[in-house]
């Protein structure tokens, strides 16, 4: 069903505009948004007449605003919005409010509904709120910074002992759930072997170590084949279980597209090259910023690890979606090189590019700005851990955390603000 209207308030409470400070920068903030037009766009989400009334699109917007530029969780911003007045004004109530907003898996299933869609819209709010304020004037959008990095999963660092103990484990849990008697369940031999796995690797004594896991494996495939056995039609969560069981079982330790985690298979591991982390788990991001003043105007997840330069006309295309002016400058580090890669209409410069213009020269030197803006998403917005689930999660927590900073950057730079963002 549709959501509500903001609810009249009665009169009874305090009223927050009478304690709150107007030159707050999240005061200011809530009154230049235009929360009409995320609750049209967010309105076709809805059906008439159907279920229990939707929570107002003002409230759980903002929540998810506000999620993201402080870095909370969903239960703690929940918490926490009962605590803060400048919250529940951002959020469009007039009164100080007692009760909490909505339950928190609330939030998770507005994310469901809207999807990577959706979270654009809040995107491009954040970016036509910038231009109607003068923050954002049209030719900063022509020249940009693009980039990638990776955005790691909320998943402990991936072992072959690991896995093949938890895939175990939770084998044993669907059958027993389902009455199979298997032949043994392995569970205190399976317990003992990876504690001594961890042991032996730790002294360094790896022919011990491997032998421990080879028994690992090998409890593994024994599960495997005895459920397989005794259940000949399994059903769709079973099945779903076994594939990703095989799959575990039979990879290899140079095989490409390998299971890192249980809960998240779509993670992948990645290479950036970095001497602090080798290897990082979960997927890339591609970033595009504006030269100048850098403000995000691009922000998406891209999976299966491809090579940067496949994602630049995807970045060049949601900027200019987004912004509705068309990039023509775009800088980009040797990672994109190709030019078989670089889109029509728009002039791609590569680092380390020889006989260019000096103002050209300048702003291909400065391509590097992008990386502190990176720094900001992941340190400040959450992008440096995703705790959502699934590809369509990590295309999600992307996007909003370029939300944030957008927000983050307006509240710093609107005129009689007191508190530096």
């Amino acid at each position: 069903m549709r959501p509500k209207k903001m609810p009249v308030e009665l009169k009874i409470g305090v009223e927050l505009e009478s304690f709150v400070d107007k030159s707050h920068p999240l005061y200011q903030l809530a009154n230049i948004l235009n929360w009409d037009y995320l609750t049209s766009s967010f309105g076709d989400y809805y059906v008439e007449n159907n279920g229990r009334p939707g929570i107002p699109i003002r409230v759980i917007a903002g929540l998810h605003y506000l999620k993201y530029l402080e870095n909370e969780s969903d239960e703690s911003v929940i918490e926490k919005f009962c605590e803060n007045p400048y919250w529940q004004y951002f959020c469009g109530f007039k009164t100080f409010q007692h009760e909490l907003p909505c339950h928190p898996t609330s939030l998770v299933k507005w994310r469901h509904r809207i999807g990577e869609e959706g979270v654009e819209k809040l995107l491009s709010e954040t970016i036509n709120t910038a231009k109607r304020e003068g923050l954002l004037p049209e030719k900063l959008c022509k020249r940009v910074n693009v980039d990638t990095t990776v955005q790691e999963k909320a998943i402990t660092f991936p072992t072959d002992a690991k896995l093949y103990h938890k895939m175990r484990r939770q084998l044993v849990k669907a059958a027993n759930k389902r009455n199979v008697v298997l032949r043994q369940s392995y569970h205190r031999v399976g317990k003992y072997a990876l504690f001594n796995h961890n042991r032996y690797a730790h002294a360094r004594q790896m022919k011990r170590a491997k032998k421990e896991l080879r028994k690992l494996k090998s409890y593994l495939g024994r599960v495997i084949r005895d459920i397989i056995r005794k259940t000949p039609g399994p059903d769709f969560e079973l099945d779903k279980l076994l594939r990703l069981a095989e799959r575990l079982f039979q990879q290899k330790r140079d095989d490409k597209k390998k299971l890192y985690s249980l809960h998240a298979p779509e993670v992948e591991c990645i290479a950036k090259g970095k001497s602090r982390a080798k290897y990082e788990f979960g997927c890339k991001v591609a970033i595009t910023t504006t030269c100048k003043d850098p403000w995000v105007t691009s922000i998406f997840a891209v999976h299966n690890n491809p090579y940067d330069g496949h994602t630049l006309q995807k970045s060049l295309e949601q900027s200019e979606r987004l912004t509705e002016i068309k990039a023509e400058d775009a800088f980009v580090d040797r990672g994109y090189r190709g030019k078989e890669n670089h889109p029509e209409g728009t002039r791609i410069f590569v680092s380390g590019t020889k006989r260019l213009p000096m103002a050209l020269k300048k702003l291909l030197r400065a391509r590097s700005g992008i990386e502190p803006i990176i720094g900001h998403l992941k340190e400040d917005h959450g992008l440096t851990r995703n705790h959502l689930l699934g590809k369509t999660g990590d295309m999600i927590n992307a996007v909003l955390t370029g939300c944030a900073f957008n927000l983050k950057k307006i509240m710093r730079l609107l005129p009689w603000t007191t508190v530096a963002a």
